[in-house]
Order: structure tokens, then sequence, then C-alpha cells
């Protein structure tokens, strides 16, 4: 060792034996981890590939390898929360089996639980369509491709629970879906706007599935 290299600091030593260690195969899941980290917290725009290459613990050339481009490395990260995204919808919807109108509310439940906890920044994918304002760009494209399944989703349950107008209640409920995202940072996490979004919502779904209720 050099007598520079002793007057590191023993941080920046442990990052580059790191990086030597996750050179290889694990470097791409060291990555896609900063980077969802970073990305999520402070932006995409902002965080340039030197910040996640540090917080991975990997080389620049490990992030080349992985990873053709900075556009490459957010396209990656959109897909692992696209999946993250709808397992927390999945799992809100697996609580009420066969039961859509509960299936519904049970989601708006969580989402106000999650939108309250500290440091919340909202919707990654609202987060991401704001910092690209080309609608072409392939961020923004699967931006409209996450909301789009999400309002399948709402819209299959709406008919399901027998909603008079399922595509108006579905409409309605991912209104009020963005503005618990919007108000989590406006207002911040666990504000009066989030809290009520449950009752709202109930409200919503009883009034469009009223028919069907009196039956």
């Amino acid at each position: 060792m050099s007598d520079s290299e002793t007057l590191k600091p023993a941080a920046t030593r442990s990052r580059r034996a790191r990086g030597a260690q996750t050179a290889g195969p694990q470097a791409q899941q060291h990555l896609l981890r900063a980077a969802s980290e970073l990305f999520y917290r402070e932006g995409v725009r902002t965080v340039g590939v030197d910040a996640v290459v540090e917080r991975a613990g990997v080389n620049k050339m490990s992030l080349y390898r992985q990873f053709s481009s900075k556009d490459e490395l957010v396209m990656a990260y959109l897909e692992q929360k696209d999946e993250q995204f709808f397992g927390y919808v999945e799992k809100s919807f697996a609580k009420h089996p066969g039961e859509p109108a509960k299936q519904l509310q049970q989601y708006f439940d969580d989402l106000a639980v999650r939108a309250s906890v500290d440091h919340y920044r909202g919707c990654p994918f609202v987060n991401v369509s704001v910092e690209f304002s080309d609608t072409a760009h392939p961020a923004r494209q699967f931006v409209f491709r996450n909301k789009q399944r999400l309002m399948a989703r709402l819209v299959e349950l709406s008919t399901a629970a027998g909603a008079d107008d399922p595509q108006a209640l579905a409409d309605g409920l991912g209104l009020l879906i963005e503005g618990v995202y919007a108000a989590s940072q406006t207002y911040g996490p666990g504000c009066g706007p989030i809290l009520v979004a449950p009752k709202v919502a109930a409200q919503l779904i009883a009034a469009a599935c009223a028919k069907n209720q009196a039956r």
C-alpha cells in the first residue's frame, strides 16, 4: 500500500474494496439498489452515475458493463419500481378475494398508510414524468404504461363491483390516487388530505355501486 493510500479515509478504502468484490455478477444488483435509493430520494436528473457507483460500491467500468448508458439504468430502475408498485397493488386486493368493492377500498386504506411514512417521496412515476418533459422519451412512455395498467385494474374491479359506470368510477379513483401522491409532497406525509382519502374513496365506491348493493 502506498503512502498516499494509507492517508485515505477508511470509508474510502472500504468503498474501493467493495468495488473490487462486486465488479462481477453482483454488480447489477448493487447498482440497481443504489440507483433506486438515490433516484427516488433525490431525482433522476440530479443524481449522476458517479454517485450511483459510489453508493453501490462498484467501479464505473462495472456500471457500463451492466448498463450501456444512464438512460438504460433509469429504465431498469423504472422496471424495478413497476414490479414493486404492482406488488403493493395486488397485495391490497388479495386481502379481500372475490369482493371487488372491498378490494378497491383496501387499496386506499393501504395507500394512506404508505403515504404517511416519514420521508415518503410520492409516486416514482409521477416524479420521473416531471423530470422528463419530452413525452416521447422512453421514461415518459414507461410512466404512461404504468398508469394505463393501473387504470385497467381499476376498471376491471369497478366492473366486477357492479358500478353503473365502471370507467367513471375508475377515473375518479385514479384522480384520488394521484391527489394522494401530490398531497404527500405539498402538505407532507400523513397530512389531512391523505388521511381523508379512504373516506372519499368509500363514498365514490358506494355511490357508483348503489344500485348493485340495493339488490
